[in-house]
This record gives structure tokens, sequence and C-alpha cells, in this order.
């Protein structure tokens, strides 16, 4: 039943014509029983069905054309041997096309024929409830083919809705996917730009010290390695969350430990080593805004420490103010530029644009430019509120 439906889906014109011929076959059994047709009542009988071949092509044409032919058919009187079948069911058919494939306004008109049919038919002595049984029989038919129709377009919406949403399922995968390739890339950057900016700072420093304190370049050079070591283990717990937990680092399904607002004296420490002079003020202490703000605050003070390793250069001094209150957190890290001039603002890059993203995840903003005279400031606030102030 499923391939006859799909065929004729696929092939509507043949499915019509064959449907024209069953019909026809049967009308002429039930005329052949009946008695002789003419000649020209074949004729009739050909052009009465032929029409349906056309039905799904144009229903409201087909259905008057096979209504005036009945007429015709009937007037022209070779129609008595066949009037109890093909006069009946043809037109049935038509009539449900119609009802099935067009707007229901097109269903007005075949209902008004029913008044003069049943005035002329009672008028010439037949019998009132041939016009009721005529009458429900084709309004079955029109119901039938309003209900199909119906459904159909029910089926459709619903068809289309579930396409709509995997639509949308398939756009929010490939959203979140790039949300996390850009978070992603923020934490790489961070970790990779910082550590390294320490490495070579420490490397450059061990080599300008051997000579005259060799002992004092050892120290460097192992400072130097650990905080490698250190940037591999984040690395690891970093793509640890990209094969599912999968990590000799991180257990299975346990979330990677990032770093927050205890960890920013370790940081302070690592810059220091590597002969930046950092000075740290904090006024209150944090609340329980969650790791996310604590993670913020924790990468805006490492990219902001690393750009003055990387344009003051190890003789700058920095300070970080920290001010936690109950509106939010408050950060500004100054660095004097080792006395040079600072130039306007450059390109953004992924440093400045993640520190920015970050903090708009939470409301929060970052500004950044030279200070006056010499030296650099960032400035990051984040409004930030817990579960009791709420």
């Amino acid at each position: 039943m499923t391939a006859l439906k799909v065929a004729a889906r696929r092939h509507p014109r043949v499915a019509d014509a064959v449907l024209a011929g069953l019909l026809a076959v049967v009308s002429a059994q039930a005329a052949a029983e009946l008695g002789q047709v003419s000649g020209a009542g074949w004729v009739w009988f050909a052009a009465f069905h032929l029409p349906l071949v056309w039905r799904r092509r144009a229903p409201v044409v087909v259905f008057w054309a096979i209504v005036l032919i009945g007429l015709l058919w009937v007037g022209d009187g070779d129609a008595d041997n066949v009037s109890g079948f093909s006069l009946l069911v043809v037109p049935m058919i038509a009539l449900y096309t119609v009802a099935r494939h067009r707007s229901r306004r097109h269903l007005w008109a075949p209902a008004a024929l029913v008044v003069p049919f049943a005035i002329g038919w009672v008028s010439n002595g037949g019998p009132w409830w041939d016009v009721v049984a005529l009458a429900g029989l084709f309004g079955a038919a029109a119901l039938l083919g309003v209900t199909v129709q119906t459904r159909g377009a029910y089926l459709a919406e619903v068809e289309e809705r579930a396409h709509r949403l995997e639509r949308e399922r398939d756009q929010q995968a490939r959203l979140a996917v790039a949300a996390e390739r850009a978070r992603i890339a923020r934490e790489m950057h961070d970790i990779v730009a910082h550590n390294l900016a320490v490495m070579v700072a420490l490397s450059d420093g061990a080599a300008a010290t051997t000579p005259v304190a060799p002992e004092r370049a050892v120290g460097m050079m192992e400072k130097a390695s650990a905080t490698g070591r250190e940037a591999l283990g984040e690395i690891r717990r970093l793509v640890g969350l990209l094969r599912d937990g999968e990590s000799d680092q991180v257990p299975a399904g346990a979330p990677a430990p990032q770093p927050g607002f205890d960890d920013i004296d370790e940081l302070v420490g690592q810059v220091r080593s590597a002969g930046v002079d950092v000075a740290v003020t904090r006024q209150g202490v944090p609340r329980d805004w969650g790791p996310g703000a604590g993670l913020t605050v924790y990468r805006v003070v490492q990219e902001s420490l690393t750009n003055t390793m990387k344009h003051a250069g190890p003789r700058a001094k920095a300070q970080v103010r920290l001010r936690y209150s109950a509106a939010g957190v408050d950060v500004e890290i100054v660095d004097d530029g080792a006395g040079r001039r600072a130039g306007a603002a450059p390109a953004p890059g992924h440093g400045l644009t993640g520190m920015r993203e970050r903090a708009a995840s939470f409301g929060g903003r970052v500004e950044a430019g030279p200070c006056p005279g010499a030296g650099w400031r960032v400035h990051l606030r984040l409004p930030l509120t817990t579960g009791e102030d709420t």
C-alpha cells in the first residue's frame, strides 16, 4: 500500500488514468448487464470518464466538465443503461478532488446545484428521499475531501515544524561549537602567552646573569623549567575537556580545575621572578560569585602583566589593585612602562579582545589605554551579585 501511494505521488497523471480506466471497466460491465448500448452512448461514456485523468491538475474545471457532459448525456437520452453507476460515482470523485485540492470557497457552487436538482426531480414526480440520499452522498464526498486536506495540511505543518526545529538545533549546535572554540582559543592564548613571556624573561635574565652570578642564573632556569611544566599541565587539562574527560590529568566526568581569586598571588610571584616589580593591594574580600568570575579576574590580571613583560620589559614596575564589594569586583592594573611613554592603543588582538569578551559575559567592561606620561593601564569592572543579594 505504501509503495502504491509513493508511486501515485510521483506519477499522479498515470494514477488518475488508471483510476478512470478501472471505473470505466466497472461501468462497462454494469452497462452490459443492463442492455445494449449504442455507439453514441459509448462515445458519451468515454467522454464522461476521460476528464478524471486531469482531476488533480485542474479539479474545478474537471468537475464542471463532468457535470456538463453528464447533463448533455442525460439530455441526449443515451444514459439510461449506465445512469445508476457512472452518473453517480464519477461526479462524486470529481467533487472529492475539488474539496481535497482546492479551497472551500470552490464548494459553494456545487452545493448550489442541489436546489435546482431537487426542484426538478420532485416536480417530475421523483421521490424526495432520493434527493436527500444523493445530497448525503455528495456531502460525504465533499466532507471526506475537506478532512483529507485538513489532515494533510496538519501533517505538512508538523513536518515543517520538525524540519525547522532540526535546523534550529543544528544552528544552535554550530553556535555552541563556535563559542567553545572561541573560549578554548582565549584560554590557550592566555596560558601560552603568559607562560612563554615568563620563560623568555627568565631565560634572558639567566643569560645575562650567568657570567657574574651563575648560581642565580641556575635558579632562573629552574623557574623557567617549572613555568614550562605548569603551562604543559594547564594545556593538558584544557585538552582533556575536548576528550570528554579522557585525560590522565582529569578523571572522566570531572571538571578541570580553573584558576581564580586565590591564585593571583602565585601568578604575581611568577611575574616577579621574571624581573617585574609587582605590588598587589586588596580592599574587601571576594564573595561567592562562582568560579567564572574568579577565572575572569585571574585571566585579565594575567594578560595585563604578560603585556607588561612583553612591552615594558623586566625593569618595569606594575601595581595590581583589587577592590571587592557587594556590587562586584573592580580591578586596575597599571605599569610604568619602565619610564617609556606608551604609544597609541595597539591594533586589537586576541588578548584585549579576550579580556573584553570575558567581561561582557558578566555584563562588565574593560578599559585599556596609555597612562599620562608613561606606562599602561587596564581597568576591569564586573557587576556581580550572589544568591543572598538576590
